[in-house]
């Protein structure tokens, strides 16, 4: 036995009606998703953080979830974790027929083979099948990459810039009305957002990718606030948001002069 079907077999001891887990035996794949959505964001973070062995350990937790899917899924009939390796092994190999068939066909447009896929399943809309559950940033990008796969985009970056500008503008317009509505305010921002990830994707920045570094960043240098207040004898909730804002500052500064000097010493 390897490790996959040891794996493959614990899983299924959990989930035995009799000697299994209480709690693996009540799972179902609508309450899994939050813990799958949590596991992934896990590795994302080990990842980050360059950490191999946290990284194999969270993968294993995800690997675990996978496995999970597809025990319900067998139980249900529906199919079992050979199945998956299956349809992912034929999807890659139809993907890549410069690799797996013949050698001198070009290498093929993605997006037109998946619009292929597509087609086969007779999908109504080329954005049909983009999930719903995935981050609203990444959904952005998805829904942009289509849509410029067959022309509809802008193909210089002036108009983009300048759709921001415009989607920024309408915002103002609309929290400087007499009376606010809130839902029209969320329209609006929904819209700068929608703007922003394709000013992101035209500058080929990840936009989920480019936010998570920003919070990061914000909250390293917010710890590094409350760690001058505190030296100074403050509170959060005692300091002014002069006194906050002058640490803030602080923080700015040290980092800057850190980055120039990294710079100057490879230079």
């Amino acid at each position: 036995m390897n490790q996959l079907q040891r794996l493959q077999a614990i899983v299924k001891q959990l989930r035995d009606p009799i000697n299994g887990c209480e709690w693996d035996r009540v799972q179902t794949m609508a309450s899994l998703k939050s813990y799958t959505l949590e596991e992934t964001y896990e590795v994302l973070d080990a990842i980050d953080k360059q950490d191999m062995p946290e990284l194999k350990k969270e993968l294993g937790d995800l690997l675990f979830q996978i496995i999970f899917y597809a025990d319900l899924a067998n139980e249900q009939g529906q199919f079992n974790f050979d199945d998956i390796c299956q349809a992912v092994a034929d999807k890659l190999v139809s993907r890549h027929p410069h690799v797996f068939a013949d050698k001198t066909t070009n290498k093929p447009n993605w997006e037109q083979l998946k619009q292929k896929e597509r087609d086969q399943r007779a999908q109504y809309s080329m954005l049909d099948d983009i999930p719903n559950a995935i981050p609203a940033l990444m959904k952005a990008e998805k829904i942009q990459k289509r849509c410029a796969a067959i022309g509809f985009d802008w193909l210089e970056l002036k108009p983009v810039f300048d759709k921001v500008k415009e989607e920024l503008n309408e915002v103002e317009q609309e929290i400087s009305q007499p009376e606010q509505k809130q839902h029209k305010i969320e329209e609006e921002l929904g819209d700068l957002f929608f703007a922003t990830v394709n000013l992101a994707r035209h500058l080929k920045v990840k936009s989920e990718l480019c936010l998570q570094q920003a919070n990061h960043k914000f909250v390293r240098r917010f710890k590094q606030v409350e760690f001058i207040l505190k030296q100074k004898g403050y509170s959060l909730r005692d300091a002014t948001l002069e006194e906050m804002e002058d640490a803030w500052q602080s923080v700015k500064q040290a980092e800057l002069i850190k980055s120039n000097s990294e710079v100057n010493k490879n230079d």
